[in-house]
């Protein structure tokens, strides 16, 4: 067992902030495929969600980490050949290396999907069978191309299911490994095809590895993004089973590989990946999605950062203390301040609803400045013309002064 070390939190930011590529140099010009490469190196995977307030959320931390790139390069990995990512339930709906897909075969097989997923598998097995077998004939298809075939006349067996019905069939599907995802249309709905059509042969043809093997893979991919964290954070990074992520954890304590800090402020014990550097320095100046790894865990993030963070956008309007689509700001090794962002692409401009700084900061007027400055930047890559001035929020007149 290796002897327990002892993190400042300035050295514990810094670890984590290193291990998540905000350490990196940024590239002197335009970011090339190679350079998205190594953000998914550092990150393990990127989160999906449909929210395109400003940005689609898999878009984002490859822009904080390197700046200003072409998102192409991100799609190209992910949806042509040879494909090197793959949609699956991993944190939530990710895009991931593609190969961790046999380590997620453990969950693919579980049968462990949400309510109504499980349900349709059990009542309605003959549609499960012919969504399967329709893709498996006519695919790439959407769920609306999927339910366009089964309400079609002339099809002699139709049984009357409606379109969520024939949705939720796919999802399984897709839960279960039986589909993956080709693209995603102009709706960003996901189109399906079946694995051998998507995924490179060697992956396929890949050995599932033993639930324990994976878990352990797993808990090693998530210690490399996290650079130092609790027990809760290791597993939750590919959702683990408590067991299995705990027992996983303690077979890499004891191969050295993860190793047991204590951590200044912290009450969880620790773990820090045996690997990780601690930079003399940060000097990030960046806006961070919601859904950057970075943010996954709130507790973590303010033990880090002391930044108290909280999506509000299934808030009622009149209850959300900062605003719809809230990004933190990156500035050195501390979070230092939060905007609410909506890009108007009809206007071509940002708009910033809300703009706060975080209590105790010492020099708001750098602050002010340097993100009025990555406003700018992160207009210019969205391709809006412009910011406009904050409307509310304490630092709404500082910012607003230093954005004229």
């Amino acid at each position: 067992m290796a002897m327990t070390e002892y993190l400042t939190l300035t050295q514990a930011r810094r670890v984590a902030l290193a291990a998540q590529g905000f350490a990196d140099r940024v590239p002197a010009r335009a970011p090339e495929r190679r350079h998205v490469r190594r953000v998914l190196e550092r990150t393990g995977l990127l989160q999906i969600d449909s929210v395109n307030v400003v940005q689609r959320a898999h878009y984002l931390p490859a822009y904080s980490r390197l700046g200003p790139y072409d998102p192409a390069l991100l799609d190209r990995l992910a949806y042509r050949r040879p494909r090197e990512l793959f949609e699956y339930w991993a944190h939530e709906a990710s895009l991931v290396p593609v190969r961790l897909h046999p380590m997620l075969r453990w969950r693919m097989t579980s049968g462990a999907a949400w309510g109504r997923m499980v349900r349709i598998a059990r009542e309605q097995p003959d549609l499960v069978r012919w969504v399967l077998e329709e893709i498996r004939a006519k695919g790439p298809m959407s769920a609306a191309e999927v339910e366009g075939d089964l309400v079609q006349p002339r099809r002699k067996d139709h049984w009357g299911w409606n379109w969520s019905d024939t949705k939720t069939a796919i999802e399984w599907l897709f839960y279960s490994g039986e589909v993956s995802v080709a693209r995603r249309n102009s709706s960003f709905a996901r189109v399906y095809d079946v694995p051998e059509r998507i995924l490179p042969a060697d992956v396929v043809n890949a050995p599932t590895p033993e639930p324990a093997d994976a878990f352990r893979e797993l808990v090693r991919v998530a210690a490399r993004g996290l650079g130092v964290a609790a027990e809760a954070e290791l597993r939750d990074y590919f959702r683990l089973p408590l067991a299995g992520a705990r027992t996983a954890i303690a077979e890499l304590v004891e191969a050295g590989e993860l190793v047991p800090v204590e951590v200044q402020g912290w009450s969880q014990r620790a773990y820090l990946q045996a690997e990780a550097r601690i930079p003399r320095r940060i000097g990030a100046a960046t806006l961070v999605s919601p859904f950057d790894p970075l943010m996954w865990e709130r507790s973590r993030v303010e033990r880090l950062f002391g930044f108290n963070y909280r999506i509000e956008i299934y808030v009622p309007p009149l209850q959300r203390l900062y605003g719809y689509y809230v990004l933190p700001f990156l500035l050195g090794d501390r979070l230092v301040a939060r905007v609410d962002l909506k890009a108007d692409r009809k206007a071509g401009l940002l708009q910033v609803p809300a703009a706060w700084v975080e209590p105790g900061v010492s020099s708001p007027g750098e602050v002010a400045e340097a993100l009025a400055a990555e406003l700018r930047r992160f207009a210019g890559w969205l391709g809006l013309a412009g910011v406009e001035l904050p409307l509310r929020g304490d630092f709404a007149e500082r910012l607003g002064k230093a954005l004229v």
